[in-house]
């Protein structure tokens, strides 16, 4: 077997940790998001895999004259600006127009990962990070 290799995430119920070969270019032992239910998966990811506690605020957000004038305003996207919103409501705005709730597990230099309220429930979801305009911690 490769000695580079990755480490699976886990999976409902499952216990992860499973090997798989890595990527050209890729770091031994590079972690990936978690899953829902999923164990803990890396350095200071000691909440990783928690589930929303329930639905987001009914309240949307508003999104500031700043932000609908494309000028900075409530954050601007940076790798590490949205990590301290893991774990908490997170309103998103996506340069396509699109917006919604999100709760999020993962953080990383080029994505984020965790769960987006689509109206009813919540829903796995990942996303490169230079897709987002804006947002706001609730």
């Amino acid at each position: 077997m490769n000695e580079r290799q990755f480490q699976f995430p886990s999976f409902p119920g499952g216990q992860g940790g499973q090997q798989f070969p890595s990527f050209p270019g890729g770091q031994v032992g590079q972690q990936f998001p978690p899953f829902p239910g999923g164990q803990q998966q890396g350095p200071g990811s000691q909440q990783a895999g928690m589930y929303p506690p329930g639905p987001p605020p009914t309240a949307v957000p508003q999104a500031s004259p700043a932000l609908l004038s494309g000028q900075p305003g409530t954050f601007a996207i940076d790798p590490g600006a949205i990590r301290p919103c893991l774990f908490r409501y997170v309103y998103i705005w996506l340069n396509n127009g699109q917006s919604f709730w999100a709760w999020l597990t993962f953080a990383g230099f080029r994505s984020v990962a965790g769960f987006r309220w689509n109206g009813f429930r919540w829903n796995y979801f990942g996303i490169d990070s230079n897709r987002i305009a804006y947002f706001v911690c609730s």
